[in-house]
């Protein structure tokens, strides 16, 4: 089963609820953030980044930016830029993107559950970025940034959100980056009833993205309730913040990566290499994206190439040495350009797909990178498949659209 629960969010006023909306803390740096927020005092990123409101050379990890960070979301309470609702509600969340429509449900799940496996992962954690999520959430005292969440859809609660998202939203704008967000509180009693119900019928539901935040809230909770003698179990710390969508609307793109020399080989003698595991045929001038699984998009000295793994090195067997991203690994990245561990080595980068194929080929043709290599997307089958094995992916093997924006959703701790 799956629990979730109704919550009274503390939510940016709707005059401003555009600019308040920020993207997620781990997808810019300080210089980024401190840019994006100069001219625009209600942007969120002065609580999740709360660095760009100190002098530029502060340890980011320092108690003075966590501290600078809840002094900032109480500053917001105060001016009521940010308003907490007076009654629980989930919330339907609606992101559209060019073509691409998904709708997420606002609630909170549990972090028993989610200690018990019943919330599954699929990523390692790093501990410094746990760390920093455990001291942020410590500090503000609150859970400012969703974890994503999926589970195999149900056509009931489909048929729930279909009902609820044709009446008029409250809130409904566009980011400067053209994507579309439009929310539907549901403060219902007969329909918060059923839409627990459907979620309790789940056998599971799956982190997609967010694993250093839902990691930080279950050590909150051991912490708090550690020190609470009175610990009931229903305390705010026992839940934490979540966006739920299905998993037929889920978008990962590819993943894609680049390594900065061809470890000491001549183009020949690569290429010699790569062809004992991959088929190769050039493309010219012009590249496109791999079309299917275990097929890639490699750029090099100017020039484009499909490479097709061979038979031999495809275990479809194993959910994990199946994907895309391990194969490259372990049968290209790793013997043959000697990148090891891809978690650490400085010579391999990573690009989400939104760049498309020119921000490969730019970072090659600058002389930057050597080798640049495009990849078929992970699909959520996959993560699902691996995730009910206990097993863990490898780094960088997805990168999903459109991201969430933090500050339309903020569960506070007390």
């Amino acid at each position: 089963m799956s629990t979730i629960k109704p919550f009274k969010a503390l939510r940016p006023r709707k005059d401003i609820a555009a600019r308040v909306a920020s993207p997620p803390y781990d997808v810019l740096n300080s210089e980024e953030a401190r840019q994006m927020a100069a001219d625009n005092p209600f942007l969120f990123l002065h609580v999740n980044k709360p660095e760009i409101d100190l002098p530029p050379d502060v340890d980011v990890h320092s108690d003075a930016v966590y501290e600078k960070g809840a002094e900032n979301l109480k500053k917001f309470m105060r001016d009521k830029t940010l308003v907490r609702d007076e009654q629980a509600a989930f919330y339907l969340y609606r992101q559209v993107m060019g073509e691409h429509v998904q709708t997420g449900l606002v609630a909170l799940a549990s972090v028993d559950e989610y200690d018990k496996g019943l919330i599954k992962k699929h990523e390692f954690t790093r501990p410094e970025k746990e760390d920093d999520r455990v001291k942020h959430m410590d500090h503000l005292n609150a859970q400012v940034g969703p974890v994503f969440l999926t589970y195999r859809h149900q056509p009931v609660m489909d048929m729930m959100v279909d009902e609820i998202t044709g009446r008029e939203p409250e809130l409904d704008f566009t980011t400067e980056d053209g994507i579309q967000h439009v929310i539907w509180p549901v403060t219902d009693g007969d329909e918060i009833r059923g839409i627990r119900e459907i979620f309790a019928g789940l056998e599971a539901m799956y982190v997609a993205d967010g694993h250093h935040r839902s990691a930080a809230a279950s050590r909150i909770r051991a912490m708090r309730r550690e020190a609470n003698p009175n610990h009931t179990g229903e305390e705010s710390y026992n839940y934490f913040l979540n966006v739920i969508f299905p998993d037929n609307q889920m978008l990962i793109m590819d993943y894609n990566r680049l390594v900065r020399d061809l470890n000491g080989l001549s183009k020949a003698a690569f290429l010699e290499a790569v062809e004992k595991n991959f088929d190769i045929r050039r493309l010219g001038k012009a590249g496109f994206k791999p079309m299917e699984k275990h097929s890639f998009v490699m750029y090099m000295d100017q020039e484009w190439y499909l490479l097709m793994a061979q038979d031999q090195i495809v275990d479809e067997s194993d959910p994990v040495k199946r994907l895309d991203v391990a194969i490259l690994q372990d049968h290209l990245l790793a013997p043959v350009l000697g990148i090891g561990d891809p978690r650490k080595d400085t010579r391999i980068d990573f690009v989400g797909g939104i760049r498309g194929l020119d921000g490969l080929q730019k970072r090659v043709d600058s002389g930057e990178m050597a080798v640049a290599f495009a990849l078929f997307p992970t699909s959520i089958e996959d993560l699902m498949a691996i995730a009910d094995a206990g097993e863990v992916m490898p780094p960088k093997s997805t990168w999903f659209e459109p991201k969430l924006r933090s500050g339309l959703f903020v569960h506070l701790l007390d």
